[in-house]
C-alpha cells in the first residue's frame, strides 16, 4: 500500500474500529499525521488544535485496526494514558501481521 492509498483508506474508515490495518497502511498514516500536525503548528495554535481534533478519531481507529492485525484488542490503546505504555504499543505496532 502506498502513501495516498493508506491515507484514503484510513480517512474512509475514520470511525471503523473493526477489521485490520497492515503495517504499511498504519505507518503511512502516521507519517501523514506528523506532516499535517507539523504544518498546522506553524500556522498557529488554533489551526493546530483543529487539525489535532480532526485526526484524533482516525488515528485511534487505525491504531485499533493495527492491533487487531497482530491479534490484540484495540482497547490496549488505553496504555497511551500511562505514558510508558506507549513503548509497548510501539513494539506491537511494528510487529508483522498474523495469518
Amino acid at each position: 500500500m502506498n502513501f495516498s492509498q493508506a491515507i484514503q483508506s484510513c480517512l474512509a474508515q475514520y470511525a471503523t474500529f473493526s477489521g485490520r490495518a497492515t503495517r504499511s497502511e498504519f505507518w503511512w498514516f502516521v507519517l501523514f499525521q506528523v506532516l499535517v500536525l507539523g504544518v498546522s503548528s506553524m500556522l498557529g495554535d488554533v489551526v493546530n488544535g483543529i487539525a489535532t481534533l480532526l485526526l484524533l478519531l482516525p488515528a485511534l481507529a487505525a491504531g485499533a485496526r493495527r492491533l487487531h492485525d497482530i491479534g490484540r484488542s484495540g482497547w490496549w490503546q488505553l496504555l497511551m494514558l500511562t505514558g510508558i505504555g506507549y513503548l509497548l504499543l510501539l513494539f506491537w505496532w511494528v510487529q508483522p501481521s498474523e495469518a
